[in-house]
């Protein structure tokens, strides 16, 4: 046999295996800088039962980089995991990192290491035919979690296979609760309204009562249901753990900058930056928080800053911008960034400047069409409020309802173009 006949053969069975090479995990190439800095921040800061995942994780994002050598350690640093935390299921548990390694090790050339690693998944499935293995769902599910919205609806399939059959499996719960709060954020039509997690995270937090960083978002969720003052409670009750602080700090910030307690939300947030000063999230939500403050010196003084109130809305729109743009070379597929980055812009009258971060948003609504309704809603706001021009608005807002993926934005994209059909009829 041929060596080509032979990697042809080898590639058939590495096309059976379930890893992160086979679940078509839709990452684009500019946002993959920012996810290995993600999945390295959660190695480092987020504690969590489910560790094992994201060296894979890191493994494959690894690779995609060209550093296989690098890939080899994380799989061993996932090994290792297996070993300390699930030594009596190691075999069931191990079926993704080997997979990985028969991928990695054949993108080397390396077929006898490949072989090695197909015959043992081959050999743990038959050993084991009769078992299902949900730990692999719950592997795919976290992965796909992780590589962003797009692949949103497939980690919730995964996480909803296990939880049909183990209801009570913490893992899933846990993983099926954070994908829902997710997918709650692109989805809900309104404030108050509670969305599809409240009930889950409330699940999640009964099987994982430690989990300070589940707490956080139930905080939120429970914030944006209306039930503020029994979030703040999760809020501080996470504050007061140990566990995860990074990431506390940076969903507590979240809570206190919608509440307009913008000074203690930038503390958190300045505090969190000091141990990931590369995170995305991070500059962003300072950003807003920047936004936030000169929109309430602007109120205060009736839209007129003068002396200290208008150095002070300098300085933070400056910061604003500065945060928003370092958050979009770090992410340059951030859709949120632009948009806040345009309507900054807008605010202070650089209109030329908000339309070119404007248009590279539109060009950019391929990436990601859970945002069309939002992107066609502030642009079209750009339109009727700054540009002065309601009839290139309301193209923008009938663009936007007839977006094929049903936002939070649909609501006030409809209440827009009915306040333009009222100012029609005077």
């Amino acid at each position: 046999m041929s060596k080509n006949d032979k990697e042809h053969l080898v590639k058939d069975r590495l096309e059976q295996l379930k890893c992160h090479f086979t679940w078509g995990l839709f990452i684009e190439d500019t946002a993959i800088p920012d996810l290995e800095n993600r999945v390295l921040e959660e190695i480092q800061f987020l504690e969590t039962k489910y560790n094992v995942g994201i060296h894979n994780l890191l493994a494959y994002v690894k690779h995609l980089t060209g550093q296989n050598e690098e890939a080899l350690k994380s799989l061993k640093e996932a090994e290792d995991l297996i070993q300390q935390e699930h030594a009596d299921q190691s075999d069931l548990r191990s079926l993704v990192t080997w997979g990985n390694y028969a991928w990695v090790y054949f993108h080397m050339g390396r077929l006898t290491e490949t072989l090695t690693y197909l015959d043992k998944v081959e050999n743990t499935c038959k050993k084991f035919a009769n078992l299902s293995c949900y730990s692999m769902e719950c592997e795919e599910g976290w992965a796909l979690l992780k590589c962003g919205g797009k692949n949103y609806e497939r980690a919730k399939a995964c996480f909803e296979k296990v939880l049909e059959v183990d209801p009570e499996n913490p893992e899933s719960s846990t993983g099926y609760a954070i994908t829902l709060f997710r997918l709650d954020g692109l989805i809900t039509a309104k404030q108050g309204e509670e969305g599809f997690s409240l009930h889950p995270l409330r699940q999640a937090i009964r099987l994982n009562p430690g989990d300070a960083y589940i707490k956080v978002l139930l905080a939120l969720k429970l914030q944006e249901a209306g039930q503020e003052a029994e979030g703040e409670k999760y809020i501080e009750e996470a504050l007061t753990s140990m566990s995860s602080q990074t990431y506390v700090w940076r969903y507590a910030a979240k809570f206190y900058r919608r509440n307009g307690s913008l000074d203690k939300a930038l503390q958190l947030l300045n505090r969190a930056l000091l141990a990931t000063p590369t995170s995305v999230f991070l500059h962003h939500q300072i950003g807003l928080c920047c936004k936030a403050q000169t929109i309430q010196i602007k109120k205060a003084t009736n839209n007129q800053p003068r002396g200290q109130d208008r150095e002070n809305v300098n300085r933070m729109i400056k910061s604003a911008i500065s945060h928003f743009e370092f958050a979009l070379k770090q992410k340059p597929t951030f859709l949120w960034a632009y948009l806040d980055l345009a309507d900054t812009y807008a605010q202070e009258g650089e209109l030329h400047k908000a339309e070119g971060i404007y248009q590279k948003a539109l060009c950019l609504l391929h990436t990601d069409k859970t945002l069309e309704q939002e992107i066609y809603y502030r642009y079209g706001r750009f339109q009727e409020l700054h540009m002065k021009s309601k009839d290139q608005a309301k193209i923008y807002y009938l663009k936007g309802l007839e977006a094929e993926y049903n936002s939070n934005a649909r609501g006030k994209l409809l209440k827009a173009l009915e306040k333009l059909a009222n100012w029609r009829v005077y």
